[in-house]
């Protein structure tokens, strides 16, 4: 039995061998991502493991000649399986699988590490004292206990943060389409997204990216929350209008924001330009806005987690190949 993992990061060998060693299975690895133009070196193994933010494209033959050459399945080893056609695959009769909880608390605390910068000012006293200015003047910093955070998408991550942020003495409101009973001890369920952003001092983001999330933070969202509030987002870039966020910064419509992701991040994020012109103008006009934070996807980015991701999707993996199940299938 042999398994090839794409995109692979030098920081994930060392749980990959681990893993192969443990089970006594061959797992090889390469740096690039899936594309029709590199599905040829997968000819000859038994698994497929990718981890990628780009689309796969091609069309529905590429997943018929997986299916072809005698794969049985498709694993991501993260949570977001947007660059997948599931349909396309299905109908080729393979197995999709991700990792859905590869580790909460990792993006969970994330955003209550932003949270936190934000409410207390550290970016701008960071700015300030960069420049050798030591005044405090016009940063007074509010305590967490004394906000309400809105989480929307109280699943695993979201309900994880909930409990976090309960921790600290925030109030916590949450809007999600499906209600956790378990979750009502640390937070109150609102209506409406609308509710939610109307009473949120904090909105924290944590949802999936399909057709109902892409642009759920738009224009007319930002109008409705309070001008002193700020927005977090370490779920998925286009769950945000971009431009229309910048905007309501420059008009002070919202006090500021942190974003572990972006519109059109592929092209930046994981990546060394310095000395270089942004292309992207949107992510160029924020990163010089005193009250915006920005961090390369790296929520997920912890020990535990980039362990989790490699285990659970090579697991899935030897499961399906044994002709078990498992409950990470779509």
């Amino acid at each position: 039995m042999k398994i090839l993992m794409y995109s692979v990061r030098d920081d994930e060998q060392d749980a990959i061998q681990a893993w192969a060693a443990a089970h006594q299975i061959q797992v090889d690895t390469n740096d690039l991502e899936f594309h029709p133009e590199t599905a040829d070196l997968v000819k000859g193994y038994d698994g497929l493991v990718i981890q990628q933010r780009s689309p796969i494209g091609g069309d529905a033959s590429l997943y018929q000649s997986l299916a072809a050459a005698g794969l049985k399945q498709l694993t991501s080893r993260t949570a977001g399986v947007d660059t997948i056609d599931i349909p396309a695959a299905k109908a080729a009769g393979l197995v999709v699988t991700n990792v859905p909880a590869y580790s909460p608390n990792s993006v969970a605390e994330m955003s209550v590490a932003q949270t936190m910068r934000l409410i207390r000012n550290l970016e701008m006293f960071d700015q300030r004292i960069s420049q050798q200015n030591f005044q405090w003047a016009g940063l007074q910093a509010r305590e967490i206990r004394s906000l309400t955070v809105g989480i929307i998408g109280a699943g695993r991550i979201g309900g994880t943060a909930a409990r976090l942020f309960h921790g600290l003495g925030a109030k916590v409101i949450a809007y999600d389409v499906v209600r956790h009973p378990e979750l009502e001890d640390v937070l109150t369920y609102v209506d409406t997204k609308e509710d939610l952003l109307r009473q949120a001092d904090v909105v924290d983001l944590h949802v999936d990216l399909n057709e109902t999330s892409a642009g759920l933070i738009d224009a007319a969202a930002l109008k409705l929350m309070k001008t002193d509030a700020y927005l977090i987002n370490a779920s998925r870039g286009p769950v945000i209008v971009t431009d229309d966020l910048a905007a309501a910064l420059k008009a002070g419509e919202i006090a500021g924001c942190a974003l572990d992701t972006v519109e059109g991040e592929n092209a930046l994020f994981n990546q060394n330009h310095q000395g270089e012109v942004l292309q992207d103008t949107n992510v160029a006009q924020l990163m010089q806005m005193p009250n915006v934070i920005i961090t390369p996807h790296v929520g997920f980015y912890t020990n535990l987690a980039v362990k989790n991701m490699v285990d659970i999707s090579l697991d899935d993996v030897l499961a399906i190949l044994n002709g078990e199940t498992t409950a990470h299938a779509f």
